[in-house]
């Protein structure tokens, strides 16, 4: 595995996390989460186009 999968699989997980349907973040509304989706669709792209 190189260090952008890992880094993609680790962000997915945060994406994952950071949904406000838990508990414990569903007063941070959908801050985190939109934030974690533009850095993850912003690694995809940088990754498919071989630049990472």
């Amino acid at each position: 595995m190189t260090l952008s999968t890992i880094l993609v699989i680790i962000l997915i997980l945060i994406l994952i996390g950071a949904v406000p349907a838990w508990p414990h973040s569903r007063s941070w509304g959908y801050g985190p989460s939109g934030i974690v989706g533009v850095i993850l669709v912003v690694l995809l792209i940088l990754l498919l186009m071989g630049r990472i």
